[in-house]
């Protein structure tokens, strides 16, 4: 009874606040930080980050942070992203996970973006002036999740957003929740729903805003310097809903059917599918595709179509649950060459 109930006011809350961040198509292009819907993890990657019912430890805390409280015991992850390959852009990120007593789990998560050298241009100068700038996008995600009788668990985590260049910043607090639920003789049938990036409004500010101006009035000639106001920008707020099934061929092999959909606040929503295949939990390989509502060839999203990874996963030493493990996925996108992800983690 006393999980149905959290279950119940969980899923209520979250409907709640995406209500009230309800939006549609016409909004696209209207919210900020972006790079908080960027997945540097390549587990989850490769299933084009679509499985809010399944995933777990720190990876979970991308997608549904309810997924910390199925971790083991310990894991460390770190990971390196080829965005938008062509582009000269990437994403690193690194995590650990610590279970806490018996039913709790924390985590702790730091992203960067790397944009590489960018010529500085001016209007006199627009092929450059033969200085180059990088942009600063970082963040860093605390998450806690608890799980009640093997089969909910529910998560929240917050998350600091900072944006800057030489003379511009911004910065924001980002909140996300979930809800894992399982049921099944085996824990085959899995449910979640993530709710992801709602927070406060950002504003950039700095010294980039103001600018020197003469005297309006005329009457003496000196100059004035003036503050520009920059409008504030929302987050992408997002809501996941996937469940998936395992179905398990004998001790060694297991396959996973998954079903994901994407409520999005400033642009379509999405849906899609996939699958992974497991060789004892040390092999694996996966694939997904995800398309978006009500698009076009010409209007549709860069992360649309295919996604496929693969996994290598072994123990660290004879009877021990310590393992090592190798990502790598990649995803389609469409302009540019796709986006590669590779992952190392260490799990006790």
């Amino acid at each position: 009874m006393k999980k149905t109930l959290y279950l119940l006011i969980t899923c209520f809350c979250m409907v709640v606040m995406t209500k009230a961040h309800a939006g549609n198509p016409d909004r696209q292009g209207e919210a900020g930080a972006y790079e908080l819907l960027l997945n540097p993890w390549a587990r989850s990657s490769g299933l084009h980050t679509m499985t809010t019912s399944m995933i777990s430890g720190v990876e979970a805390t991308r997608l549904n942070v309810a997924g910390l409280a199925r971790l083991s015991k310990s894991e460390l992850v770190i990971a390196h992203t080829i965005l938008f390959d062509g582009t000269g852009m990437a994403l690193n990120s690194v995590g650990f996970a610590q279970r806490m007593g018996t039913s709790g789990a924390f985590a702790l998560t730091l992203t960067a973006m790397d944009f590489g050298d960018i010529p500085i241009t001016t209007d006199a100068v627009p092929e450059g002036i033969g200085a180059t700038y990088s942009p600063s996008f970082f963040h860093m995600g605390m998450g806690y999740a608890h799980m009640f009788e093997n089969k909910v668990s529910v998560g929240i985590q917050v998350i600091g957003v900072s944006e800057s260049i030489a003379d511009l910043s911004a910065f924001g607090f980002a909140l996300d929740a979930g809800v894992q639920y399982v049921a099944g003789e085996q824990d085959n049938f899995k449910f979640g729903i993530g709710l992801r990036n709602v927070g406060t409004p950002m504003r950039f500010g700095g010294e980039g805003l103001s600018f020197s101006t003469p005297n309006p009035d005329g009457g003496v000639n000196y100059p004035l310097t003036v503050n520009q106001r920059a409008a504030k920008f929302e987050l992408p707020s997002v809501l996941n809903l996937g469940t998936s099934y395992d179905f398990l061929l004998g001790t060694r092999h297991r396959l996973t059917l998954l079903g994901n959909f994407t409520a999005n606040s400033f642009s379509r929503d999405q849906i899609g599918g996939g699958g992974e295949y497991a060789f004892r939990e040390m092999f694996m390989v996966r694939a997904g595709y995800k398309y978006e509502l009500g698009s076009t060839d010409a209007d549709k999203s860069i992360y649309t179509g295919l996604a496929a990874g693969v996994t290598l996963e072994v123990p660290t030493k004879k009877q021990t649950t310590s393992r090592f493990g190798v990502d790598y996925a990649y995803s389609a996108t469409s302009p540019f060459s796709g986006t590669h992800n590779f992952s190392l983690r260490y799990k006790i």
